[in-house]
Parts: structure tokens; C-alpha cells; sequence
């Protein structure tokens, strides 16, 4: 079981990383003057199609650093004997890290666009939670885009998806606390 655990944080590390990255590059220099939203601002239903804090400074800065910090773990699992043990069922070498890296960055956050565009058509506004789909889109898109890759046992998914939807509520909280964000979930 504790194999399974740290199985599960370390598989999907890169898509939360991607899933919260956005944040921070909104109010690092210069950075935070790109505000272009993905939807380019369009109209659908007389409701906005995915919102403002949907970004291609979002987008991008999430796909750079899953592709990155995939590409560490690759590092890490040929060098350091822990990563191999915790990543012992997924073969991270073969893993395409210029393809499977972008993949998990753009799962996370287009899973978030998905779930930002049913927000926004059942008059969720942009920036207010919406509980428990804020927390479940990106492990969904992320699940989805990596099983071409690796396909992992229902335990290991089970415990993806407990462990990441409790941290980002726990890291949403935190970024209220610090600032960073309009509501604490």
C-alpha cells in the first residue's frame, strides 16, 4: 500500500505541478502583463466560453514545468535508487519526455478548461469554486492523456485521485492565505 501512495504522488506530480504553476506565473515579471485568455474573450450562450484566468501564459508555463519535472524524475529514477523503488511499475525511461511532458501539462490544464466551460454554462462565475470539480479536472485530464503511456493498478489511481484532490484543496487554502487567490477553495 505505501508503494501504491508514493506511486501516486510521484506519477502525477508533473500534472499538479502544471495544474498550479499558472498562479504563479500570473504575478511573476514579466509574465503577468500576458493575460491572453484561450478563449480569445468569445461568447457562447450568452455566457463566457472558458473565462479570464484560462491563459495561454497559463497554458504554456503549465506544459514548460510537467515537462521539466518529468524530465527530472527521469533523471531521478536513473540516478537515485528511491525513485526507482517509488517508480517501480512504470518504466520511466522509455517514456517520450518531449511528448508524454506536454501531454500531462495539457491534460491538467485542459481538463481545468473543460470543467471551466460547464462552470461557466451553469453560471458558475470564473474565480468561484465549484466543489468537487475544481479539484478532480486536472487529475481526470492528466489520467486520461498518460494512459498511453502507463497504465497503472486501480489502487494507484484510487490513491491519485484521494491524495491530489485533498493537496490542492490544501494548496487552494494556501494560496488564499498568502494571497494569491480570491477564495480559499
Amino acid at each position: 500500500m505505501s508503494h501504491d501512495i508514493l506511486l501516486a504522488i510521484w506519477f502525477l506530480l508533473p500534472a499538479a505541478l502544471a495544474n498550479a504553476v499558472p498562479v504563479f506565473a500570473a504575478v511573476i515579471p514579466p509574465f503577468n502583463r500576458w493575460q491572453a485568455p484561450l478563449d480569445g474573450g468569445r461568447i457562447f450562450r450568452g455566457k463566457e466560453l472558458l473565462g479570464p484566468h484560462k491563459t495561454w501564459r497559463g497554458l504554456i508555463s503549465g506544459i514548460l514545468v510537467a515537462t521539466i519535472t518529468l524530465w527530472l524524475q527521469q533523471l531521478a529514477v536513473a540516478h537515485f535508487s528511491w525513485a526507482h523503488q517509488v517508480s517501480s511499475g512504470v518504466d520511466y525511461a522509455s517514456l517520450p519526455t518531449l511528448l508524454m511532458g506536454p501531454l500531462l501539462g495539457i491534460g491538467a490544464l485542459g481538463g481545468d478548461a473543460v470543467e471551466s466551460f460547464f462552470k461557466r454554462q451553469s453560471g458558475v462565475h470564473s474565480g468561484e469554486p465549484w466543489i468537487p470539480f475544481d479539484q478532480l479536472d486536472y487529475i481526470i485530464g492528466s489520467v486520461l492523456v498518460s494512459l498511453p503511456f502507463a497504465i497503472l493498478s486501480l489502487s494507484v489511481y484510487i490513491w491519485i485521485t484521494l491524495i491530489w484532490f485533498v493537496t490542492h484543496l490544501l494548496v487552494s487554502y494556501i494560496g488564499w492565505l498568502v494571497g494569491l487567490k480570491g477564495h480559499p477553495i
